[in-house]
């Protein structure tokens, strides 16, 4: 196992492309890190980077404690599982997950322990003497990943391998992955664009967004405490509803605001460098919202109309518009409760400590709950 120590890296393309922005991160020692954004934000890159199959442009990598910039790839101590599987098709599962110990000249009896523990942690036994043509996708990783836990490496690399899974083996790998991290105990980098992966998976989040890291914590903080408007809005199903607004008072414990249709409501979030006619954004989570009938007068409340309701099993999800906010509103409530017709007027209630506001710049307010 190792601490993986990223002071200052940078990545340019062509030696003037930036693509990452001098990234500084510590990953602990057996810790399981994702990285997760959007495509295109430098997740990969960076990852690749630290596997050594891309140049480091700027700033220092440490593996273990050892400078690694001009280490090899392959003496960095670490394995890679890629999205695509990379099975030799002409050998079977167990030639697969010896290779790489065999072409390193370690004796059979060696070769064979370490692939009969790899494949009995994977549950992958029976399949040891069957070829990857005969092998389903879920499968197919498992090999891969046993494949990596054979070299027994300071540090396991996931970039999206679940990506080409349908949606049930996706739950189940995750699963896996999850108590395998558990059962060895060895650092791990996996990168998603997935944020239901992120959330499942991580002990920490990096969020990255245009070769930036936008905020790291783990999957309750950044859910819940969101440093900025990209953070808060990245993460979640549905999206944070988001809602301009203005300060109309901000104090240390409150901030109130006045929204598009002219109510104002309350925030618990301190408000003590907000200035009257400010303009901010309110954030809030679909499970946070509150259906009230349109007669309701409790402070707190907007009116609002039902555009269309999804009906998802144990939940539903009421899209309401609401005047002057250009995108619908998501209120999720459980799927027995009765549901709202289209068309039909009501009430949102907006609890204050369950409410976010943003500065013009898009920075969070610090809650007071």
């Amino acid at each position: 196992m190792a601490q993986i120590v990223l002071n200052n890296i940078v990545k340019l393309y062509d030696d003037k492309h930036p693509v990452i922005h001098g990234i500084d991160l510590d990953i602990r020692d057996g810790e399981f890190v994702v990285f997760v954004g959007p495509s295109g934000c430098g997740k990969s890159t960076l990852l690749r980077m630290i596997a050594g199959l891309e140049d480091i442009s700027g700033g220092e990598l440490h593996i273990g404690g050892k400078l690694a910039n001009d280490i090899a790839p392959a003496e960095r101590g670490l394995a890679m599982v890629f999205q695509s599987y990379a099975l030799y098709p002409h050998m079977t599962v167990f030639e697969n997950m010896a290779f790489a110990l065999n072409l390193a000249g370690h004796k059979k009896a060696e070769v064979r322990a370490a692939v009969e523990r790899a494949a009995d942690i994977l549950q992958i036994t029976p399949l040891l003497k069957r070829k990857p043509k005969d092998l389903s996708g879920g499968q197919r990783q498992r090999v891969a990943i046993g494949r990596a836990i054979v070299r027994k490496p300071q540090v396991f690399l996931f970039d999206e391998p679940l990506s080409n899974l349908d949606a049930s083996l996706r739950v189940q790998m995750r699963v896996e992955i999850s108590r395998l991290h558990q059962e060895l105990k060895t650092t791990m980098i996996y990168v998603t664009h997935d944020q239901v992966e992120a959330m499942t998976l991580g002990e920490r989040i990096v969020v990255f967004n245009g070769g930036r890291i936008e905020q790291v914590g783990s999957p309750h903080e950044l859910y819940n405490n969101p440093g900025n408007l990209f953070v808060a809005g990245f993460l979640g199903a549905p999206k944070m509803n988001f809602i301009p607004c203005t300060a109309m008072q901000g104090e240390a414990g409150k901030v109130s605001v006045r929204l598009p249709g002219g109510a104002v409501i309350d925030v618990a979030a301190n408000g003590s460098t907000i200035a009257s006619g400010d303009s901010l954004t309110l954030g809030v989570r679909a499970e946070h919202l509150g259906l009230r009938s349109a007669a309701d007068t409790q402070d707190n409340l907007v009116d609002a109309r039902v555009s269309h309701v999804e009906y998802l099993g144990d939940v539903a999800i009421v899209y309401a518009s609401m005047e002057g906010v250009p995108e619908m509103l998501a209120v999720k409530q459980p799927a027995e409760e009765e549901l709202l017709q289209a068309g039909n007027a009501m009430r949102l209630s907006l609890p204050p400590q369950r409410c976010l506001l943003f500065d013009a710049a898009g920075k969070a307010l610090p809650r007071t709950v």
